[in-house]
């Protein structure tokens, strides 16, 4: 098979990007080691950026997200046993929207199949070469055969443990890492959320989230040590912490009900530089982590896909390299900034080991600021909205 980009990986970034190439005239071909059904089967992040919202617009994929996505124009910061709204649209102007990153993947997968778009899926031993020359091409394996997709670029969309960025030599690529001494608790329930905002909570026992998918779906968090067990956290247990953690008002509003799935995450931060080696690009998970903490790890990938995007339709377009050439310095770029939101996110609001004494102290001055001066306030609502592209 031939192919002008080949792409590892039909997660969201995999399809955003096959999906504006496609609208471009650019042919691509997608490529995943799993299922359609388990991609889809993936629960993920669910706040999307302007930004994003743009590029599932621009890519004819955001019809079902304006219909069931739940706009946001604030947050709550709970602490003291009180909330604290940042007016997110007050303060810059832009919303957020909340909408399930599976409802995403699905509706770029239908959009895919609908512009005839080729995704090849359940694909043994997917392997990139050639990409530090003229010629790359992909290898993968099917019912015994090994097949052969040859192309001008590659990238590679498929996450953190995928093939693409093990695939670059050792020594030309330098990773930076941090690991939190925690983790996420998180539970999906088909109860109505307890607040129409999200509540980020810091609370003397831990960090909170409460979090949604829908007006009828909620998604909870409670921080953990990272040695706790799943099968100790039976749902009412799990909500009995969530409302301590939680200022008394919606304690008692909350709606329980069973959960339908449940999870530990552990929390780290990690970049890779550089993000292009000759015809391989990284995009999204494959390059970073953010802690989950101030909702970037989506919107980062769909940043990516942007800058990608348009390197690539320069190429195809004027035979310019110069939008290639630039990729990996202006992704990395936003990059670190959301690197450095979602560390300060998560260094505000969790409870560390040494979060005693002069750190604890630290941390309740941070919040007072932040919540009661507005240029704080401001740095903290653009950030979350998302930086421009």
């Amino acid at each position: 098979m031939r192919t002008q980009v080949a792409i590892i990986g039909s997660g969201p970034s995999g399809l955003l990007l096959g999906q504006l190439l496609t609208n471009a005239g650019i042919d691509n071909i997608v490529i995943d080691r799993v299922s359609k059904d388990y991609i889809l089967g993936r629960v993920r992040a669910g706040v999307l950026e302007e930004g994003m919202v743009g590029l599932l617009n621009r890519a004819g994929a955001g019809s079902r997200m304006h219909a069931e996505g739940l706009p946001h124009e604030g947050v709550l910061l709970a602490f003291d046993g009180q909330d604290h709204r940042i007016d997110l649209f007050g303060l810059t102007d832009k919303r957020v929207m909340v909408y399930g990153q599976t409802e995403v993947t699905h509706d770029l997968m239908d959009k895919r199949e609908a512009t005839g778009g080729i995704t090849i899926y359940e694909a043994g031993n997917v392997t990139p070469h050639g990409f530090a020359g003229e010629q790359p091409y992909i290898t993968y394996e099917m019912d015994g055969t090994t097949h052969r997709i040859d192309c001008d670029f590659i990238a590679g969309c498929d996450g953190y443990h995928g093939v693409s960025r093990k695939s670059v030599p050792e020594a030309a690529i330098k990773t930076f890492e941090k690991v939190y001494p925690f983790g996420w608790l998180g539970i999906l329930a088909d109860v109505p959320p307890v607040s129409h905002e999200l509540i980020y909570a810091n609370h003397p026992r831990g960090f909170a989230l409460c979090s949604m998918r829908s007006e009828t779906r909620s998604r909870y968090y409670i921080q953990c040590a990272l040695d706790e067990k799943i099968e100790d956290w039976g749902d009412d247990r799990f909500y009995d912490e969530l409302r301590r953690r939680l200022p008394s008002a919606h304690a008692e509003a909350m709606v329980t009900g069973p959960s339908f799935e449940k999870s530990i995450a552990p929390l780290r931060s990690f970049v890779a530089e550089p993000m292009r080696f000759g015809k391989l690009f990284l995009v999204g998970d494959a390059a970073h982590i953010v802690p989950p903490t101030g909702a970037k790890g989506l919107n980062l990938a769909a940043s990516d896909v942007h800058y990608l995007f348009e390197g690539l339709q320069e190429f195809y377009g004027e035979r310019s390299t110069a939008g290639i050439d630039a990729y990996s310095p202006r992704a990395l770029k936003r990059i670190w900034k959301a690197e450095r939101f979602s560390w300060s996110m998560t260094m505000m609001l969790h409870r560390f080991p040494d979060t005693e004494g002069f750190g604890q102290k630290i941390q309740e001055a941070e919040l007072d600021y932040l919540v009661h001066s507005t240029a704080a306030s401001t740095a903290l609502a653009e950030n979350y909205v998302g930086l421009p592209y």
